[in-house]
């Protein structure tokens, strides 16, 4: 059955006209009235995260209507709350590393600009990119079966991040090619499944030792994935596998 992020109030019975983008992708897999498609819009009903099944109602040219049927709830969290700050890799590869952290399951994003970033984003810029990382993780969603879209937080400088806009509590690490680093399974050994996890990760090149430092002051702990050198978005995305998926 397919399956469109709608950001509506949805309730049994409502009669609705689906936004732009889902109405767009029900045309183009031909659907027709009377077919059945899941609709999510990432609100809880009584402390429980689902589905609601839609039945179509109406076609035409720039419209599609559907009625909101039952809700079914399907909690597809994984158990550890994990949160990504990113030195944004170039090119379509953060395109690809928003998508698959989303599959994976984390709870948001920071897209950071570093000392050594080729991807530097400001202003309107950043704000259509963010606009479109956006579009990615909800694409993400709906072909992975999530229903809880993660936060995509504004482009922003990671010396001011650390400095104003960490979060209060959890554990927090930092992706480290440094030979003192521990290795990331070890440094998980011990700590609480349902304590959130603040993961940093550098761009191409990796964050500077002054940038490292600077993280380590607020609480980073140094962690390793081994002995190869990943790509940027490869490192990334081998360590939340190794967050949520053990």
């Amino acid at each position: 059955m397919a399956r469109f992020y709608c950001p509506e109030s949805l309730a049994p019975g409502l009669a609705l006209a689906l936004p732009p983008g889902p109405a767009r992708h029900v045309q183009v897999l031909r659907l027709q009235p009377g077919d059945p498609v899941a609709l999510f819009n990432g609100e809880p009903v009584a402390g429980q995260f689902g589905d609601y099944r839609a039945r179509i109602t109406k076609m035409r040219r720039q419209e599609v209507a559907v009625e909101v049927g039952e809700f079914t709830p399907a909690d597809r969290a994984v158990r550890r709350n994990v949160h990504l700050a990113v030195g944004m890799p170039a090119n379509e590869r953060m395109d690809w590393l928003v998508e698959k952290a989303t599959e994976l399951g984390v709870r948001s994003i920071q897209p950071l600009v570093t000392e050594r970033s080729v991807l530097r984003l400001e202003g309107e810029r950043a704000e259509k990119k963010n606009r479109h990382w956006r579009s990615v993780a909800i694409a993400a969603c709906e072909q992975c079966g999530a229903n809880q879209l993660p936060e995509i937080y504004p482009v922003c400088q990671l010396a001011d991040w650390v400095e104003r806009s960490l979060p209060p509590t959890g554990l927090r690490l930092i992706l480290s090619l440094q030979p003192d680093a521990q290795a990331l399974r070890q440094q998980l050994e011990g700590e609480p499944e349902n304590q959130p996890v603040l993961f940093l990760s550098g761009p191409e090149g990796g964050l500077s030792l002054a940038e490292e430092s600077a993280a380590q002051h607020h609480g980073f702990r140094a962690v390793s994935l081994g002995k190869r050198v990943l790509r940027a978005e490869t490192a990334a995305i081998a360590a939340l596998c190794a967050l949520v998926l053990d």
